[in-house]
């Protein structure tokens, strides 16, 4: 199963009407992408993609790979169990900026998902610390993070839109590229936003 002719710029909205990290990926005309929902009181990160907010129609899981791991990995698969690719974590260089390589099914690095600004994250991590101002963070700390191929080509540029309460992305495609690897960015993309999602 493949996302294909997506209409960008897409946007990823979480809700904030329920305890589970929910959010919907909808088009530039406001349909449906898919409905990510990650399952709560897991000891391993467990998130599942429907095609809508129904949840009747299960596309994609994804799953981590350790219990605890510094470079953590994600393994992506369709419902039917065929896997489509890893995101892995890069642990120390997330310190400083969040890194993210994203592997195709022999573990070959296709994309590298990078924070274009490390000093937006250092900002967000210490005024979000004080009282009062530490809430509208969200509002004037938004990180960008960059999607490249392994010749440095911009692919993919994903931003986190001013927001309060309802989080939100908004990706945009730079450049065409094979369908297949287009809905593994776009599944690395919403997992690592799960990932990164108390920030701002």
């Amino acid at each position: 199963m493949i996302l294909k002719n997506l209409n960008y710029p897409l946007d990823f909205k979480f809700k904030i009407t329920t305890l589970s990290s929910d959010f919907n990926i909808t088009d530039v005309h406001g349909n449906y992408v898919c409905y990510v929902r990650q399952k709560l009181f897991k000891l391993k990160e467990n998130v599942v993609i429907f095609s809508d907010e129904s949840r009747t129609n299960e596309l994609y899981t994804v799953k981590a790979n350790q219990w605890i791991d510094f470079n953590a990995s994600y393994t992506m698969r369709e419902a039917s169990g065929n896997p489509v690719g890893t995101l892995a974590r890069k642990g120390m260089r997330s310190f400083w900026k969040s890194t993210y390589d994203v592997l195709d099914l022999n573990k070959r690095p296709l994309f590298q998902i990078t924070e274009r600004n490390a000093w937006t994250k250092f900002l967000d991590g210490l005024v979000g610390e004080i009282p009062i101002i530490g809430m509208f963070t969200g509002y004037f700390l938004n990180p960008v993070y960059d999607v490249k191929d392994t010749t440095g080509r911009l692919i993919f540029e994903l931003k986190k839109m001013p927001s309060f309460f309802g989080r939100r992305f908004q990706l945009e495609r730079k450049v065409d590229i094979a369908d297949e690897h287009e809905t593994l960015v776009v599944l690395s993309l919403l997992m690592m936003v799960l990932l990164e999602r108390e920030r701002g």
